[in-house]
């Protein structure tokens, strides 16, 4: 099975998981804006990288559409953020935002925490994170998912590990085999 991991990368946390995962599967990798319909057309199964933005995962339609023309390719997506992985609440609502009730059902979507690195943010990101940090700790009657994303967003912090990618790695060998 032909295999691309995709990725599209502002920080550089997304690029480290997307080279783990290309290194572990030993498949090609390229980044998102490299890739056309033209260049996708060849591989069986594509994964897909990118950061929650917002919500959203950044990228991710254009993929979707590049999927959906090609017609022949599997997609597999994997989102990387700051939000601790047990924020599984949060996670559901993200997945249920960016995917059909069909599509979360057919694309196998994974979380990997990576981190924050306010010094490689653009002014309007770091202005976003500042006033979310900031809204979050005047909120009263805190979840304990609020309270640990408030303590995760305070500064820069690397939280990425390659462990992060095993359940990834775990189902592609799944389906190759």
């Amino acid at each position: 099975m032909k295999t691309i991991v995709v990725y599209k990368s502002k920080t550089g946390f997304t690029k480290r998981y997307a080279e783990w995962i290309a290194d572990e599967l030993k498949c090609d990798i390229s980044e998102y804006k490299n890739i056309s319909g033209t260049s996708v057309v060849r591989y069986d199964l594509i994964i897909f990288g990118s950061r929650l933005h917002a919500g959203r995962i950044d990228g991710l339609d254009k993929i979707k559409e590049l999927i959906a023309h090609n017609g022949n390719s599997d997609l597999i997506v994997f989102a990387t953020g700051a939000m601790p992985a047990a924020a599984e609440n949060t996670l559901e609502e993200i997945w249920r935002s960016n995917f059909t009730e069909d599509e979360l059902n057919k694309t196998p979507h994974f979380y990997m925490q990576g981190g924050l690195d306010y010094e490689k943010m653009g002014m309007f990101d770091r202005f976003l994170m500042k006033a979310f940090a900031t809204a979050l700790r005047k909120k009263r009657n805190k979840t304990q998912e609020e309270i640990s994303t408030e303590q995760a967003i305070k500064s820069s912090f690397d939280a990425s590990s390659r462990e992060y990618i095993a359940p990834l790695i775990q189902y592609v060998n799944s389906i190759i085999t």
